[in-house]
């Protein structure tokens, strides 16, 4: 694979650029900061000739976890998110309820122990000058934060895999590989991205156990993830309850430790916001609101801006939220879509600087767009198609069952 089993002394040093986590997050304390690490160009370059490798070795050999969706081929959060909301919406069907948990962690990347990751890449089958390269790339690296044009003095590194890399990700996921295996146990199914876990579970509504089950199933992720130096922030960990057709809305309290853990109407997963009835109304309502006032900011400058750059600019920071994760909406009421055809409307107007009430039809012809609902059957009449892996025909939405 490899033909030296050194990583360059020079691109371990990397420069943090401290960006906010959230735009409404206080910037005057340090926990608003997400700390990125900005790598030297050829680091990232070597990187990727190695996560070209890397990826095919594990894919060649079935080793990485199936219901990780981050940063592989064929997967995405929109493969993730429609996996789990169909599982949902059958349980429903089925008259089922059904519980959702959104794990949080605490700056996962950061925490990844160096030898726990090591001996998970050899009992992989990486060895040999391969593992001599990953041990020189994880050890000895250092950083130096810049701000307000300063820069600090260079700090080692010892714990964690690079924020920004190209490598980082991946090994993520490696390092994770197994917790599947605890959640399974427990009878949950799931679907993770990087970090973000989804584990969820359909039972009949008269299951008086359930919340035994989910108590049992988080105190043993808590247990599998400190002993991998992880920490799961069970205060930011959001648990859903959704009932099957017909049944009464449940309440449960989830008591684990001292914490106790109440459902939540709404929660938003993987950027798309999930209500405990499964209508995505909330995620509309969310989009359309964010939207409007994207639109209401670029009209403001609409006289300096050609509609060439117009349209680019709505392209960038309206349409590309429309289309996110669009696929999730199918089936769904013209009622629901409304909203977001409205804002598609009042987009193709900004664009060629059209009066409010101007017939829209032609102008979405021209900007080539289809009408919402028939993007969203466009997106979900594609999707299957591109989301199937190189090899074997597998669907990147495929969904997991509990543990045999």
């Amino acid at each position: 694979m490899l033909t030296t089993g050194t990583f360059p002394t020079a691109f371990k040093q990397a420069v943090i650029a401290p960006l906010l986590k959230k735009p409404t997050l206080n910037p005057s304390l340090l926990d608003s900061y997400r700390p990125v690490s900005n790598l030297p160009f050829l680091s990232k370059n070597l990187e990727r000739a190695v996560l070209a490798q890397l990826s095919s070795f594990l894919h060649k050999h079935d080793l990485l976890d199936p219901f990780q969706s981050g940063f592989r081929k064929g997967h995405s959060t929109e493969t993730s998110l429609l996996a789990m909301m169909d599982d949902l919406r059958a349980a429903r069907a089925a008259r089922r309820s059904s519980v959702l948990v959104l794990l949080d962690l605490s700056a996962a990347f950061d925490t990844v122990n160096h030898e726990i990751l090591l001996t998970t890449l050899s009992d992989l089958g990486v060895t040999g000058t391969v593992l001599d390269w990953f041990t020189s790339y994880l050890y000895d690296r250092s950083f130096k934060v810049s701000w307000g044009g300063e820069t600090s003095v260079l700090s080692r590194v010892t714990t964690g895999v690079p924020q920004g890399s190209v490598l980082g990700p991946l090994l993520f996921s490696i390092y994770t590989r197994s917790l599947g295996h605890i959640i399974q146990s427990h009878g949950f199914s799931y679907h993770s991205y990087a970090d973000d876990t989804q584990l969820y579970l359909s039972f009949p509504p008269e299951d008086a156990t359930i919340a035994t089950k989910i108590s049992a199933c988080l105190s043993d992720i808590s247990a599998w993830m400190s002993e991998r130096h992880l920490q799961l922030n069970l205060s930011k960990t959001e648990i859903l309850i959704f009932p099957g057709n017909n049944s009464p809305q449940q309440n449960l309290s989830i008591q684990i430790g001292s914490l106790l853990l109440t459902p939540t109407a709404s929660a938003k997963s993987l950027g798309v916001w999930i209500d405990n009835k499964l209508s995505l109304n909330h995620h509309v309502a969310a989009i359309s609101r964010s939207c409007r006032f994207t639109l209401y900011n670029i009209r403001k400058i609409r006289p300096f801006l050609s509609q060439h750059a117009t349209q680019l600019l709505v392209q960038a920071m309206v349409i590309s939220k429309l289309d996110y994760c669009n696929s999730l909406l199918a089936g769904a009421s013209a009622v629901t879509i409304k909203p977001l055809q409205m804002i598609q409307n009042m987009a193709a107007r900004l664009i060629f600087n059209q009066p409010k009430y101007t017939h829209v039809t032609p102008l979405l012809t021209s900007l080539h767009r289809l009408p919402v609902a028939a993007r969203i059957e466009f997106k979900s009449l594609m999707l299957p198609s591109s989301a199937c892996c190189h090899q074997g025909g597998d669907c990147g939405v495929s969904r997991p069952g509990p543990a045999d």
